[in-house]
């Protein structure tokens, strides 16, 4: 009897490999998943000591079969799964749809096959026993690429019916696609997929084809001598027993290194019986950026689904790569992802419990652990910390920031400010750069918040320890802690300093005198956020009709500029004060706003490099003049 599919298979085919499958090499792990779905249908037919084995033939012709110990089929049930491909049927849960012990679905599994087979044989003996007491006659099914297929009873007699229940399917290469039937290829595909299928798995080899424990090209000698290879293992790795804890550890380290190319910094215990979940979570030995896809490998029901699957665990929890089986999770069409549902929501947020659980005890302690992971993972530390409060407390306790007393600890820098007083943080690098000198020389506790995630960790952490007094640093916190000149000497340079203002006024910025430490540095530059708010709502007053433009300009009240601080201990700016050429003194004012912006690493802007160029070109003017020095003149 010969029919049709009751689909379009060439467009079915395409479908698969171009937007469902990312491989043709899956093909192997459908007819993986129909034969242990089989294996299990048997089972719970006929008892736990049913055998159940898979075997993979490649054979001398190209050709590969698979043969399985499984419940096998009769004529009414192949004509019912593979008549009609995808179509959910009565079958469906004693062949494999729809029960949580089974893997995939057995038709759309077949399929797939054809991605590299242009002729698909399959040959079923089934477990069943009539009603009348007999057994069903075996049957054979062979689809083509054309889309039409055949299906027949076949004799008991005929020597290619297993002898026992169970199926053999036979594929023959399409061309262009042999290498994927190819004896190294299907021992490679079938190690990645079936290694911890809880069957007996194996591949029969040529000796003249094997090469260690690989195998070589595809030969042809059909009397060469085979053996088979075992694949898969006894149980999953981080169940299996060991004599002792270390061994254990030694065990799964050498897994984690032949599996995920790494040795791992620590590693993380996984178990969450609702899901049928077990595993483990690997922490990275070299710290990665936030944004770099955590990548798992993940097994369902001990069959590979992927090994870069991502979105298993929290955002913050980058750190970590994890090998895991679950029964519960849900794949997705192409079963080489999981589902985004309520069971993997769930499931994401008690792995992120156990990864924090183990950080928060590792943390708590001093140990060589815990002092690699902070110095390599400190950045997931502050990720978490900014969500989680437990992890917040600790993090105030054990994170390094950089800070004037050098890098260290909120703790340590606590410890050696007066009691009472404040610590300030800057909100960007450039900031701190630019303040760091002068508030250690005042005695100022100041933090550099520029960095990831700290400019919010340290916002929560002043409002979870209040007690420090930690705030963002303004223009007034650090002028205030400044030396004012003596009221003579602010007189004497009064007029002086209106005109560093008049120069620095296209800059948005004024100029105060100060004496402080370090003399070496001739001025400081000051950013005030609170005067960004207020220029910001000045400009928009400005822009706006007459009425909302007078109730913003009473809000806003006078904006603040940025203070360009200039060191009347330094000899260059008493110098500049005191001469009584105003282009000198412009030019030096100038000099010393790109000389303050450079000091803070920031890079020039194309007006700031414009100014800079045109003040050093007045005062290497005036320096070069025959018989003039200006500011040695005025000292």
């Amino acid at each position: 009897m010969t029919s049709t599919f009751q689909v379009d298979l060439h467009g079915v085919v395409d479908l698969l490999a171009r937007h469902l499958y990312s491989s043709p090499r899956v093909y192997l792990r459908e007819l993986l998943q129909n034969g242990v779905d089989a294996v299990t249908a048997r089972r719970d037919l006929g008892g736990d000591d049913v055998p159940a084995a898979i075997r993979l033939r490649p054979l001398p012709d190209g050709s590969l079969e698979v043969a399985d110990s499984g419940v096998g089929l009769t004529l009414a049930e192949a004509a019912e799964l593979l008549a009609t491909i995808g179509r959910s049927s009565k079958r469906d849960v004693e062949l494999g749809t729809g029960r949580e012990e089974f893997l995939g679905q057995f038709g759309i599994g077949l399929l797939s096959a054809f991605m590299v087979a242009d002729e698909i044989e399959l040959t079923s003996r089934s477990a069943r026993i009539l009603p009348d007491g007999a057994a069903p006659a075996p049957v054979r099914w062979r689809g083509f690429a054309d889309g039409s297929y055949e299906l027949t009873e076949v004799p008991d007699e005929d020597p290619t019916v297993p002898a026992e229940p169970g199926s053999v399917v036979r594929l023959r290469p399409r061309r262009d696609m042999e290498h994927w039937l190819a004896p190294e290829t299907v021992t490679a595909l079938a190690q990645d997929f079936g290694s911890l299928l809880p069957v007996d798995l194996q591949v029969e080899l040529r000796l003249d084809l094997t090469d260690g424990d690989s195998a070589a090209a595809t030969g042809t000698d059909d009397a060469s001598p085979t053996v088979w290879r075992r694949l898969s293992g006894a149980d999953l790795p981080w169940k299996e027993r060991h004599a002792t804890p270390a061994e254990r550890d030694a065990a799964l380290t050498r897994y984690a290194e032949q599996t995920l190319g790494f040795t791992p910094l620590a590693r993380i215990d996984l178990d969450l019986p609702l899901a049928g979940l077990t595993g483990v979570a690997y922490v990275l030995p070299a710290a990665v950026s936030p944004t770099t896809p955590s990548s798992h490998r993940v097994y369902l029901k001990r069959m590979l689904l992927g090994t870069r699957v991502d979105d298993l665990l929290p955002p913050w929890a980058f750190f970590v790569r994890c090998v895991l089986d679950a029964s519960a999770l849900r794949p997705t069409a192409s079963r080489e992802g999981l589902y985004e549902d309520e069971v993997l929501l769930a499931t994401r947020e008690a792995l992120g419990a156990q990864v924090r659980e183990w950080a928060l005890a590792t943390l708590a302690e001093s140990s060589p652990t815990s002092r690699a992971f902070l110095r390599v993972h400190h950045l997931a530390v502050r990720a978490l910390a900014l969500q989680d409060d437990d992890m917040l407390d600790l993090a105030a306790r054990v994170l390094p920031f950089e800070t004037t007393e050098g890098t260290g600890t909120l703790t340590d820098l606590a410890a050696t400010l007066p009691e009472g007083a404040r610590m300030l943080w800057t909100p960007s690098v450039e900031e701190f750069r630019r303040v760091a000198p002068v508030a250690a020389a005042q005695g100022l506790g100041l933090v550099n918040g520029g960095y990831v995630y700290d400019a919010d960790l340290l916002e929560r952490i002043s409002r979870r320890f209040p007690q420090w007094r930690l705030a963002p640093v303004t223009s007034d916190d650090v002028s205030q802690a400044l030396l004012e000149v003596d009221p003579l000497r602010e007189l004497e340079v009064a007029d002086a300093v209106q005109a560093v203002d008049e120069a620095l006024a296209p800059q948005d910025c004024e100029a105060v005198v100060r004496a402080f430490e370090p003399a070496a540095l001739p001025a400081m530059l000051l950013h005030d956020r609170d005067g960004d708010h207020q220029r910001e709502a000045r400009a928009t007053a400005d822009a706006a009709d007459d009425v909302w433009g007078q109730v913003l300009a009473e809000l806003s009240g006078p904006a603040r500029s940025r203070r360009l601080v200039l060191n009347d201990t330094n000899e260059t700016v008493r110098s500049l004060l005191a001469t009584t050429d105003p282009q000198v003194l412009e030019a030096g004012a100038q000099s010393l706003y790109v000389t303050a912006l450079l000091l803070s690493g920031r890079p020039l802007r194309a007006s700031e490099a414009t100014l800079m160029n045109g003040s050093l070109g007045v005062l290497l003017d005036r320096a070069l003049r025959p018989g003039t020095t200006p500011l040695e003149e005025n000292r």
